[in-house]
């Protein structure tokens, strides 16, 4: 198969695995969920994020069987490159909103060929809402064209959404969230990436995101006009964590010029 017989097969997969995982996580809200804590009290993982990913395993092995896996909830789907065809997934990105709110949550899947994003998908599943980008191609948000974000608009006109571990790692976005519109944070990456590609925020900024919480939206956003990249302006590794940003152009540019700097 050639490239784009891959992401037209990778979309029809795509349509089957997340009919069937709504269906799932929309009959978890009947029940009463396993939880369990990794790193600390609030990263909290379910049986509902491990069946998820299970579920696309058995997706991908049927539609693409020598393709590989990165994900989060399974330590076989850990790789050390990016070769080849890699799907990189966040069976719920937002795991802590999904069990408190049951809102504010996404699935987040993206196909990379050889290191290249090529498509990338996240479905708020609380919402309906499924986002789409494919690289070269721009985004769709329930299969209508989305805008590319404004090229004009500055830190001054818009909102900012940023955790607190970027604001210590960089103290002058302090005076950057006072200037601007106000402070916003849904708890959920994939979701705040869209709030921004969607040109609802001028830019979101993380401290610590690993790649399922950024590979698909990534794609979205930049096909959007967003300009995404670690904090310190350095490009994203998708093997590791890190800090990232994702801005407006204007933005971007204010606050790498301005505010990101220690």
């Amino acid at each position: 198969m050639d490239k784009q017989e891959v992401i037209q097969q990778a979309k029809r997969m795509m349509d089957e695995f997340l009919i069937e995982a709504k269906q799932y996580i929309e009959t978890s809200f009947e029940k009463e969920l396993r939880i369990e804590t990794k790193s600390n009290r609030n990263d909290l993982v379910t049986e509902v994020d491990q069946y998820i990913e299970a579920l696309f395993t058995r997706y991908l092995k049927q539609f693409f069987p020598t393709h590989k896996v990165f994900g989060e909830e399974n330590a076989e789907h850990k790789i050390e490159s990016l070769d080849g065809a890699v799907w990189i997934i966040d069976p719920i990105d937002g795991t802590l909103n999904f069990v408190e709110q049951k809102r504010d949550f996404a699935i987040s899947v993206a196909l990379y060929l050889d290191g290249i994003g090529e498509f990338g998908v996240v479905y708020d599943v609380a919402k309906d809402d499924l986002y789409r980008g494919e690289k070269g191609r721009g985004a769709t948000l329930n299969g209508q064209p989305i805008q590319k974000v404004s090229q004009k608009r500055g830190v001054e006109n818009s909102l900012l959404i940023a955790n607190l571990s970027a604001v210590k790692l960089y103290p002058k976005l302090k005076e950057a969230i006072r200037v601007s519109r106000g402070l916003r944070l849904y708890g959920a990456a994939s979701l705040e990436f869209m709030v921004v590609a969607t040109g609802r925020a001028g830019a979101y900024l993380a401290a610590n995101l690993a790649p399922w919480d950024v590979a698909a939206s990534k794609i979205i956003a930049e096909e959007l006009g967003c300009i995404v990249s670690r904090l310190s302006g350095e490009k994203i590794d998708m093997l590791h964590k890190g800090t990232s940003i994702v801005a407006l152009p204007k933005v971007y540019q204010e606050l790498r010029d301005s505010y990101l700097r220690k």
